[in-house]
């Protein structure tokens, strides 16, 4: 079976006419055009070329728009496509561009950063927002690597590269958005432990920017058809699924007072063992090895015990 691999749309980045320059040229044709018919100059064959051209007219001032920074439109013409403006200001145009169907008023799960309605990612006329928009993913229940369940959540920063893959490769870039990020989350939250990884081993929850690095670069490479470019994306939400967050956290604070406790021990044996070189190196004392173990174990009682300690003073010798 032959699998046929579509081609990738590449954006053309054209110029168009200055739309003042037009707009005087076109009302200055049509000015003439009206005069000449109201004063009855022209008969016959030019009469009728003058109701020709005033239709024509009619039809180029249509051709008209406008670009807002960082705004491109999309030129088609009978299905082919022809070019992609980005320049913002007003402009002039072939009338017959096609008006593509305008998606701001379609359900689409994303979020701009604007929320003013004339700054919808797209607006009619085939014009695509080239702003950065962010994209909240939902907060997904998935396994980590070790299988336990947890809930994690993100937000992914994109815009517009070309406009032509946005336009033509994918039926609708801003419900490929949402899909794909989702994707790359279940699958991201996969590859790595929650946490009480391996020695250098990467877990969601100690290396956060490395994930977040990964989750980016997968989410790049998922969107670079679409002719989309991923800015920044970062965890937002981390935690265990209810349903075993109470005996990991049991878990965790058993390994924290572990940890504790081996800090704690090896302070103390620094501490022994400094006080008993101290005693032998300046000749205070010399204990034989049963001595040395008594007052090695009071040293550890005293230094690793919870409970204040009251020492107790021998008036007697030290072997009484």
């Amino acid at each position: 079976m032959t699998t046929v691999e579509a081609v990738a749309s590449q954006e053309r980045t054209v110029r168009v006419p200055n739309g003042w320059v037009m707009l005087v040229v076109l009302l200055g044709l049509l000015v003439a055009d009206v005069l000449l018919l109201a004063l009855k100059v022209v008969q016959g064959p030019l009469l009728i070329a003058c109701v020709v051209w005033l239709t024509i007219n009619c039809v180029l001032l249509a051709g008209f728009f406008s670009l807002q920074p960082n705004e491109a439109r999309v030129l088609v013409l009978f299905g082919e496509y022809k070019g992609t403006v980005r320049d913002d200001g007003f402009h002039w145009a072939n009338p017959f561009y096609s008006n593509g169907p305008s998606m701001a008023g379609k359900n689409v799960k994303t979020q701009t950063t604007d929320l003013r309605p004339d700054l919808n990612p797209t607006v009619g006329r085939n014009k695509i927002s080239l702003r950065a928009r962010t994209f909240n993913v939902e907060t997904l229940k998935v396994n980590d690597k070790r299988g336990n369940p947890i809930e994690i959540g993100a937000v992914v920063v994109w815009r517009i590269a070309d406009t032509a893959q946005a336009m033509f490769d994918v039926d609708n870039y801003q419900r490929y958005i949402p899909t794909q990020s989702e994707s790359a989350l279940r699958h991201l939250a996969s590859l790595y432990a929650y946490d009480d990884g391996e020695q250098n081993e990467i877990t969601l929850r100690s290396n956060v920017d490395d994930v977040s690095r990964a989750l980016r670069n997968e989410l790049q490479e998922r969107v670079a058809k679409a002719g989309v470019s991923i800015d920044e994306a970062r965890l937002t939400h981390l935690a265990y699924a209810p349903e075993i967050a109470q005996a990991m956290l049991r878990r965790q604070q058993a390994e924290a007072v572990i940890a504790a406790r081996e800090k704690i021990v090896h302070g103390a044996v620094s501490m022994v063992h400094m006080a008993l070189r101290e005693l032998a190196d300046k000749d205070v004392v010399h204990l034989d090895d049963e001595r040395r173990a008594a007052m090695v174990s009071n040293l550890m009682v005293v230094l690793c015990g919870e409970s204040e300690v009251h020492p107790v003073v021998n008036t007697g010798t030290l072997y009484s």
